[in-house]
């Protein structure tokens, strides 16, 4: 199934079992326990081939084509031998806040498309919420105009998704399409923070440019300034990175010099690099001089000057200068 990194050693710590798993957990970082305990939580049943894939030396042990693996349990019995008992209860913690993305785990866009679109607004938009961004578009993108606007104005809006929630949605799903069979680790009460115009931002990072528009177009018609949130939020001073340069020269052609020093206070070396390459040698002399003149500057100040640099770079997307990228696609200017 053309496994990866973290896929193949999470593979290699469950055929190795718990003893030498735990072994091994003792020796590493926190993050890498974390990423390779929520890799091992999805495996239901391991085949015979990714074993292989895995451990070729080990072949020779495995005597059925699959191999039932019990990843909760198998856990829940293996970070209190590696971590000792109060950093297990941490890192399950962190698991579970994290694992309500699974409820649509390896779910194709087209069958929660057609599952969903016939459910109240208000509970698509909760779905949509919990998927990553990338299937949510794919997701949305499928449904009818109609739908597509009052979802996504939901979605603009929501501040929280409580358990029982998530639960209606496995009610919904189960038996219509394959959905993960884990009970859903949030704890009684527990509810999931959220902010709207974020979540919905970055799926409109991954949508097509019609759904964008007509999600805008449903949004401006109710509230103006909400809009305006969920642009400021899909397109940002740090996505300048991911712009060709004719973009970037364009923009520079109508940015202050003021501002763009200020923006750059807190900029990544690669994005000051890029944005340096598309400046004479003059211009970025005097670029660097007014940054070093400025001294320290407020956080709430440089914030500022980034979004009025980001907010151009909008403007121009929006009179067809420039094309700004979304969901990986390229970028045309």
């Amino acid at each position: 199934m053309g496994l990866k990194g973290y896929e193949k050693a999470a593979l290699f710590l469950i055929a190795l079992g718990e003893d030498v798993a735990s072994e091994v957990l003792k020796s590493l970082d926190p993050v890498t326990v974390k990423t390779l305990t929520l890799q091992m939580k999805r495996f239901r049943r391991v085949t015979k081939k990714d074993l292989e894939e895995v451990i070729k030396e080990a072949a020779g042990i495995i005597e059925r084509d699959e191999i039932p693996v019990s990843g909760p349990d198998f856990i829940k019995n293996l970070l209190p031998r590696g971590l000792g008992e109060e950093r297990a209860r941490e890192v399950m913690e962190i698991i579970s806040e994290e694992s309500p993305f699974e409820l649509f785990e390896g779910t194709d866009p087209k069958a929660l498309a057609a599952v969903l679109r016939n459910e109240h607004p208000q509970i698509i938009a909760m779905a949509l919420s919990l998927m990553e961004p990338e299937k949510a578009a794919k997701v949305l993108n499928l449904f009818p105009d109609k739908l597509k606007g009052e979802v996504a104005s939901r979605i603009a809006v929501m501040e929280r998704i409580p358990e029982e929630g998530i639960e209606e949605l496995r009610e919904i799903l189960k038996g219509r399409i394959r959905i993960s069979t884990v009970t859903s680790p949030l704890r009684a009460g527990r509810i999931r923070e959220l902010k709207g115009t974020k979540a919905l931002a970055d799926i409109l990072n991954y949508c097509d440019k019609v759904t964008e528009e007509i999600v805008f177009q449903k949004i401006e018609e109710q509230d103006i300034d909400l809009a305006d949130e969920i642009r400021e939020n899909m397109f940002t001073f740090e996505d300048f990175i991911t712009l060709d340069d004719r973009s970037i020269q364009l923009i520079l052609k109508e940015v202050s010099t003021d501002d763009l020093a200020i923006a750059l206070k807190t900029a990544t070396e690669a994005l000051k690099e890029k944005i340096f390459k598309n400046m004479s040698q003059r211009a970025v002399q005097i670029l660097k001089d007014e940054m070093e003149a400025k001294g320290p500057v407020r956080v709430s100040d440089i914030q500022k000057a980034q979004k009025n640099i980001a907010s151009v770079a909008r403007r121009l997307e929006k009179e067809g200068r420039i094309i700004i990228s979304k969901g990986g696609e390229g970028v045309v200017v």
